[in-house]
């Protein structure tokens, strides 16, 4: 079976000013990539994201916030959500159909279709709490296809993998008291949003590393925590919220990560999937913010998915 790949073109046409970071040119960068890298090409299966419902929202938002955010669109110009996140008149539909994405690839993996699936989607989503925006994120895409997996399939378990550099306080807020949901975690600290390092437990399961850390850091971490609380844990299906930005060449933090670490990464989590999950994995676009080590990270990280040497 094939890779989905679920993206839309509003996601290219939310655009938060001249100079931002998370940038349209990242999802540019990234289908440069896949035009010219034939054979992953050949190995995904595109579709068009269609947009969350105000019900798939509602289960991971507050709905008075979802009612304020869908108010807040502009009809022209810049609107400011936070001093980093901002909306210009496709951003409404940008971070629905982002959602949207994780929802549908959820439905698929679930009925068999595809074997797993990756969503280049943007505004990200794992810095959105229950009832605000935070770090360029409007809505938490990979919480709504999470909550979507328990309510609309029936599952009673599953995790959320973030290897972001920057923490997904969002995704945990939203999970914090959800006994049906765990969390595993790698973010550089201290840095934005200063938090993951309190109330780690069985199913939250954060690992701060420091500025500096490379690859092997990485590689300790899940064999030394993820991977026995996966085992523990037992998850029926796995979503990842796939941050490129802890690569060393991105502009935003300081890691030390390159794209081998990258497909490691993404072997082992095929690897927990294989033995608890009937390989069930949606994996959703975060950060990454150089444009050459995103679209090589990228390319990584979806090579493992679709079953091709890295």
């Amino acid at each position: 079976m094939t890779t989905a790949w679920l993206t839309h073109e509003s996601c290219r046409l939310h655009d938060m000013g001249a100079g931002h970071p998370e940038c349209p040119q990242r999802l540019d960068a990234i289908e440069t990539m896949l035009r010219a890298d034939a054979e992953l090409g050949a190995a995904i299966e595109r579709e068009e994201a269609p947009e969350a419902s105000l019900e798939q929202l509602e289960r991971v938002h507050d709905p008075r916030y979802v009612a304020a955010i869908v108010q807040a669109a502009p009809e022209r110009g810049l609107r400011q959500l936070d001093p980093d996140t901002a909306m210009n008149p496709h951003s409404l539909s940008a971070a629905r159909h982002a959602a949207g994405a994780v929802v549908r690839a959820t439905d698929r993996v679930v009925a068999g279709e595809v074997a797993n699936a990756f969503c280049p989607v943007r505004p990200p989503g794992h810095h959105a709490e229950y009832g605000r925006p935070m770090g360029f994120c409007i809505f938490n895409g990979v919480a709504t296809g999470a909550a979507h997996a328990l309510a609309a399939h029936g599952l009673d378990r599953v995790a959320i993998v973030d290897f972001d550099v920057h923490h997904g306080n969002g995704t945990e807020d939203i999970f914090r008291d959800e006994p049906r949901v765990m969390m595993a975690s790698t973010f550089q600290h201290p840095l934005y949003p200063y938090s993951g390092v309190d109330g780690r437990g069985e199913r939250m399961v954060n690992v701060p590393l420091s500025s500096g850390a490379d690859g092997r850091a990485l590689r300790a971490a899940v064999e030394r925590e993820w991977l026995p609380a996966f085992e523990r844990f037992q998850p029926q299906m796995l979503f990842i919220s796939a941050g490129f930005d802890a690569h060393r060449d991105d502009p935003l933090a300081g890691l030390g990560w390159v794209e081998d670490d990258y497909a490691w990464v993404t072997r082992q989590l095929m690897a927990v999937a294989d033995r608890h999950c009937a390989g069930r994995i949606v994996s959703v676009l975060e950060g990454g913010y150089n444009l050459e080590a995103l679209a090589g990270s990228v390319r990584a990280h979806v090579r493992v998915l679709a079953g091709l040497p890295a």
